[in-house]
């Protein structure tokens, strides 16, 4: 179990929030739009979780000679013995391992997964590059399973379940952007059995018939997972159903769109318009408000995928020393009244591209 000492911060937990909103409403706008059908004492928690995610990206992409990792590493360090530096996401963070008592296994596995990156490595099977995913989204969906609450290991499993499938749906939308950078996610066999050879299309990215089917096989896989991880929004407190079920169709939205594109994601880069997206969550807010979603008992109790197996175990070996937090209740009308002005707010951060 974490122990920290105290620590002494002459910083306002409420300002520290305000400074991360203000990055995330920059840098991640599904992460921040699906906020705001969260319960405040989630909302504030995933945020200060996503804007640690959100720089430890960024510096370890604008550094990928390895200082970045270095430093984040040490940040992480110096958070998990309750001596942040000097950094409104880091002290954030703090609070938030310490008090939902994370295990340091899975901010590890995703700095871990950051580090893959930094070596430029490919993945030979899919399930290498599921191994990529569950580091990089698997565990921001066991971490914010924690913030709800929630530690079982079926709640767990299907969370990295949803992480993983948004993360397959990014690396789907980013194909281009990603080869014209120098790297490859895509399966290396997949692109083998559809006669595509890996280093030619890094030499050249162009998009071919043969390269949409291995990105359709990709998308494939992640609406498989991306019914999984619906099924364990159902075993969530019935507050935080709404804000998770938002931040899952607003990143399987993406793939749609991808595949209206014919899958071309080389030639043009998937943009969902805003009136799409505010169809989409109007679309499942009405299922959700008005029927309950079929839980199928097989698919919830299915064992973690073999990729995040150590995820869920890292929490299952930690006994929470505090009782779990019971969410308060998040009024129907509210949801509904955000989604009628939600298409302005999208436009406004589109026009912040």
């Amino acid at each position: 179990m974490n122990r920290f000492p105290p620590a002494k911060l002459p910083y306002t937990r409420a300002k520290d929030l305000a400074e991360c909103r203000s990055l995330l409403c920059d840098g991640s706008r599904s992460f921040y739009a699906a906020s705001l059908f969260l319960p405040r004492q989630l909302s504030e928690p995933a945020t200060a979780l996503y804007a640690f995610c959100r720089l430890a990206d960024d510096a370890i992409d604008e550094d990928p000679e390895g200082d970045g990792l270095q430093r984040m590493q040490a940040r992480l360090d110096a958070i998990y013995a309750g001596e942040p530096e000097n950094s409104a996401a880091d002290r954030a963070l703090m609070r938030v391992v310490q008090r939902f008592e994370i295990p340091r296994a899975l901010p590890q596995a995703l700095l871990e997964g950051f580090e893959w990156d930094t070596g430029g490595r490919m993945y030979a099977t899919g399930e290498e590059l599921e191994d990529y995913a569950a580091r990089v989204a698997g565990t921001v969906g066991a971490m914010m399973t924690l913030l709800m609450g929630v530690r079982s290991p079926d709640s767990l499993a299907r969370a990295c379940d949803m992480g993983v499938a948004m993360q397959l749906t990014n690396i789907a939308r980013d194909v281009g952007e990603d080869a014209h950078r120098g790297r490859l996610y895509l399966p290396l066999n997949w692109m083998q059995e559809a006669g595509i050879d890996p280093d030619a299309f890094l030499a050249n990215p162009v998009f071919t018939p043969e390269l949409g089917s291995v990105i359709k096989r990709l998308l494939q896989e992640a609406h498989r997972l991306y019914e999984r991880g619906a099924v364990g929004i159902q075993t969530l407190p019935p507050a935080y159903r709404p804000g998770i079920t938002a931040a899952m169709v607003l990143y399987s939205e993406i793939g749609r769109e991808v595949e209206r594109n014919g899958y071309d994601s080389v030639s043009r880069r998937a943009v969902v318009p805003p009136s799409r997206k505010v169809m989409a969550l109007t679309r499942m807010m009405r299922r959700f408000n008005r029927e309950q979603l079929r839980i199928m008992g097989r698919m919830l109790g299915e064992a973690p995928s073999a990729a995040n197996r150590f995820l869920v175990r890292a929490v299952q070996d930690q006994k929470p020393s505090s009782p779990s937090i019971r969410p308060t209740a998040l009024a129907m009308g509210r949801v509904e009244h955000r989604i009628m002005w939600l298409h302005n707010l999208f436009q406004r951060l589109d026009q912040k591209k």
